[in-house]
Order: C-alpha cells, then structure tokens, then sequence
C-alpha cells in the first residue's frame, strides 16, 4: 500500500497512457449529454481521433482513443494489466487475448470465468483475480493493484460505488486512466450520455488494447451465429419476465425489464416480449424494488427467465428453482409454470464469450423442440480467434 509521501512523489500520469485534449473540459467526470438514443454511430470526431489505432503492427506509434464520458485517451503503447469493475468488460479483454494482463474484478461471483472451461485453451482463475468489493470499493487497493488501465466509467465509480469526483481524478492522476462507459442497463439516471451497445464497446476495448483483427474476427462469427439462430426463430416469440431471486427458494423477485442494455443482448436477439414492460413494472435496477407472486399473476407471463449469478447447472436450477415453483400455491397457477417455461436468465454481466453461451442456452430453454441440446456455436472457433490463431 502506497502511503502519501510515496504518492506525492509519484509523476501525476503514467509516462505512456495521458489524456487528450477533451478532457480539459471535464470530459472523465461531466457525462457529456447526448442523445442517449439505442444505437447511435460513431461521430465524425471519434472517427478521426481512433484511426491511429487501427494498425497493430506499429506497437510503439502513440496512438488515441475516444469514448463518452472520458472524452479522449492517448497512449503510447498498448497497456498491460488492466482492471475492469463489472464482468462485461472483463469478458470484452479476454476476447481480446488479454487475460494474462487481467488483475481484478469487482465481484468474482458474477463473472462467468467457469463459461471458459468449454473453451480449449482459454482459461481465467477467479481465485486469483483480486476483488474490489470487499464491503465497499476504496482507493487503495487501485494503488495497491498498479494497473495501466482502469476499465470502469468514471461516473459508475461515483453513482454506484461512492465515490467523490475528487476520488475519481486522484486515482486518475496518480495510477491509471479510466476508460469505460456503463452499458450493461440503460436505467440509472445518471447516465445522460451516449451508449455504446456490447459491440460498440467491445471495438472501443479492442482500439485501447490494438487487438483490431480479433475484434472484426468476433464480429464477423457473432453474425453469422445470430443469422443462423434467428433464422430458426418461430414467428411468434413469447413475453418474457426476466426476474432476480430475492431469496433461494424465491417467494419474491427483482424485476429486470429487457431494454437496451448489454445484460439483455441475447433476449433481443431471441425476438421477445417484455413482459414487465408492458405493464408498467419499473426496473430494480432504477427502484430496488421485488414483485411477489400474486403480482406475477396478474401479468402472467409466457415464460419466466430466472437470473442467477456464478456457474448454475440445470440440476441445481431445477432444484432450487423450478421444482420450487411447481409446488407452490400461488407460482403454481402461472402459465409459465405449467407450460414448463422457466427457463435460466443468465448473468447479468455479458461480452462477447459470454453472450454466445447465454444465447445458446436461452434459446435451448424458450425453443427446446427446435434447438434441444445442440451446440448454437463452435468452441474451437472461439478458442482461436481468443488464442490468435486465426485468419484476419
């Protein structure tokens, strides 16, 4: 742990990674107002300043990057060891052969890492990972950690972690840059600046890290994926509820409604409803607030998706929460559960490798007559283009 003579001796940014000049005006902690609109495109401005990122080959051309709201990053060369807070951005920097260089998670219990195991090759120990929130998130143990790039939105650090602006520009100054934009819901009112869908993101993450092949490598097979699944899809899909267990055996939820956000990405691409949406639920996300079952009911949903975090089997699904339902007096009468559709909801927090799993495995729940147990995507694929071994 560095103490304070160490830190006033330390130089006020890293020799190789500094800010651009759209962060003079406050950029990292203002939250740039934008149109907040589903999919906006890159600007004008956005484009010009990342297109010396694109080559990999010249690791030691300085290069920038742009995303709201920490305006403009420049580096001189690619960063190392890296600390996102949530498990998207995670999932985003192992795709990107970066795992070697990962050091830290906000919370171990919701990145997927047990996901990678399917993968030949690929592979992160959670265990070894340090956890940031450890009864709260402080300041010291970015210090501690040393890290050459913080892969966290600035204003997610002071929203959701109580952090002080003064917090966010000491850590900022005197360790790494913050680079990031909160994506994975689009409820919290802070966020009054542009999203980026995942892999609006995962490109931004791939520019930082000058991993431009591996990032058109994903893109290209997540289409060709989604095309093939999308294209067996019945022409009816169903209203989904996709709830969070307040309790296991649950006798109340927490409502997620499907928006926009990177945590709903394999719902959108499944096609369904949103149940809750239609009827006026509000997001636990905005309210922290549970629905019970009686109200459950009066919505009574197609089917219930039942988000849970960490490595979930469909034997202990079926235990803890399916036989749950089926013998309770009031979840019972739902038509979800009498027409065995509650299926798994998957982890809140996705990237790319992520999302393929999640997607295969929703659409295996909603679709059993048409997907059963089949593989929605090939492994080896994802293990190579992770690995690097792949034609760009």
């Amino acid at each position: 742990m560095a103490d304070d003579a160490t830190r006033r001796e330390r130089p006020t940014r890293r020799e190789y990674v500094k800010y651009g000049g759209a962060l003079v005006g406050g950029g990292l902690l203002a939250g740039c107002t934008g149109d907040g609109g589903p999919e906006p495109s890159s600007t004008g401005t956005e484009a010009a300043t990342d297109a010396s990122a694109e080559s990999e080959t010249a690791t030691d051309t300085p290069y920038s990057v742009t995303m709201e709201p920490v305006g403009t990053v420049e580096f001189d060369r690619p960063p190392e060891t890296w600390v996102p807070y949530t498990g998207d951005y995670a999932d985003m920097g192992v795709a990107l052969g970066q795992a070697d260089g990962l050091l830290a998670i906000g919370v171990r219990a919701r990145f997927g890492t047990h996901l990678y195991e399917e993968l030949p090759g690929v592979s992160v120990t959670k265990d070894d990972l340090t956890q940031l929130w450890q009864d709260g998130t402080g300041k010291e143990v970015f210090y501690e950690l040393d890290a050459d790039v913080h892969v966290v939105d600035p204003n997610f650090a002071v929203n959701r972690l109580g952090w002080s602006r003064d917090d966010v520009r000491e850590i900022d100054e005197n360790v790494a840059p913050f680079f990031g934009n909160t994506g994975f819901t689009r409820v919290y009112d802070w966020h009054d600046y542009r999203y980026y869908s995942m892999y609006e993101a995962f490109e931004k993450l791939a520019r930082v890290f000058r991993q431009r092949a591996r990032y058109e490598a994903f893109a290209r097979y997540h289409d060709e994926v989604l095309a093939d699944v999308r294209a067996r899809l019945p022409d009816e899909t169903p209203d989904v509820a996709v709830l969070y267990p307040a309790g296991v055996p649950p006798e109340s939820f927490y409502p997620y409604l499907i928006g926009g956000g990177t945590q709903s990405k394999h719902w959108n691409d499944l096609n369904v409803g949103d149940a809750l949406a239609e009827h006026g639920v509000t997001d636990a996300q905005a309210s922290g607030g549970t629905i019970d079952y009686e109200t459950l009911l009066e919505i009574d949903p197609d089917a219930l998706a039942i988000r849970l975090q960490g490595e979930i089997t469909p034997e202990y699904f079926e235990e803890a929460i399916v036989s749950h339902l089926r013998n309770h007096e009031v979840a019972g009468e739902l038509r979800a559960v009498r027409n065995d559709r509650v299926v798994y909801g998957g982890l809140t927090y996705q990237g790319p490798i992520i999302h393929l799993f999640q997607l295969e495995r929703a659409a295996r729940g909603l679709y059993p007559d048409e997907f059963g147990d089949e593989r929605l995507f090939d492994r080896q694929r994802v293990a190579d283009i992770v690995n690097g071994e792949f034609r760009a």
